[in-house]
């Protein structure tokens, strides 16, 4: 199983292409495997894409400006998938299937719908629909569509028992769309985790994984303190047994991503340090 980072975690970092090489060849040399890439982060994005990402806690940075293809080879890091909107897929496939081959990866992930009602049951079944049409057209390329799950997934759909995830699992054909589950945000939300990734089974193509926990020490002024997202191994989610799954799931890649609360502030620092855990778990050791 290959590990990879999610570019988000390099936002912060990616000052210049030169600065970003380096950055890529110490991501390498902690044992990562590749990396996964952001649309909207390799190429030119407007203001508001930009203030979105910024406002959810995930800044792009300065990266879209730079060759990323010619970085990531010089790095040896191969591209594990790439992160897209639905819109664009359905309004530009063409594309998005010449991105995929000019960054040699067969990977496309839809990150989830802005300004969406995932409760509404109409708006889940038109969503469903497209996930299959852009998911058959892709694959016709040779390119596996997948779906990441953020906490809004995990809503109610309106006149059902099912989460708006166990929607679209139930209501999309498995050999158009496959998922890159992320077991953080559903343990955000009190899922039983280790469920659902057996629910979503051989249709789990990546995953996405962090830890959740505190950096508190000392008394706590009252019972009740912020939990976070946490270096893996440092925190309370049960990883061992999310990674066996993803195992026995016959996953592709763990891609590890966090976007803040990282020690010390310092991204490289935490993707190493995570790394180190990760890669004991796989038994790949660590250098």
């Amino acid at each position: 199983m290959k590990t990879g980072v999610q570019q988000i975690m390099l936002g912060t970092l990616t000052k210049s292409e030169e600065v970003t090489i380096k950055i890529l060849k110490n991501i390498k040399a902690m044992g990562y495997d590749g990396i996964e890439l952001n649309g909207f982060m390799i190429r030119p994005s407007s203001m508001m894409v930009r203030a979105l990402t910024k406002f959810a806690g995930m800044p792009t940075g300065n990266g879209g400006k730079f060759d990323w293809l010619k970085m990531t080879q010089e790095a040896d890091l191969e591209i594990i998938s790439i992160h897209e909107d639905l819109n664009g897929i359905k309004n530009n496939p063409e594309n998005i299937i010449a991105e995929c081959k000019k960054f040699n990866t067969n990977n496309i992930v839809i990150t989830g719908m802005y300004r969406f009602d995932y409760t509404d049951p109409k708006s889940m079944t038109d969503l469903c629909q497209d996930l299959n049409s852009c998911g058959k057209y892709l694959k016709e390329e040779g390119i596996t569509l997948m779906y990441h799950n953020h906490n809004v997934d995990f809503l109610k759909v309106q006149g059902t028992d099912e989460s708006a995830l166990e929607f679209i699992i139930n209501n999309t054909d498995p050999n158009y769309l496959h998922f890159e589950f992320d077991s953080y945000w559903a343990c955000e939300c009190g899922v039983n985790v280790p469920a659902m990734m057996e629910k979503i089974g051989k249709r789990m193509n990546l995953y996405h994984i962090n830890d959740r926990g505190s950096r508190m020490t000392g008394p706590a002024m009252t019972p009740i303190i912020k939990s976070d997202a946490m270096e893996l191994g440092t925190g309370n989610m049960d990883l061992k047994t999310m990674v066996d799954i993803a195992q026995k799931n016959e996953v592709e890649a763990i891609v590890l991503e966090t976007h803040k609360n990282w020690i010390d502030n310092n991204p490289l620092k935490s993707i190493d340090l995570s790394g180190k855990y990760l890669h004991n778990l796989l038994n790949k050791g660590h250098l």
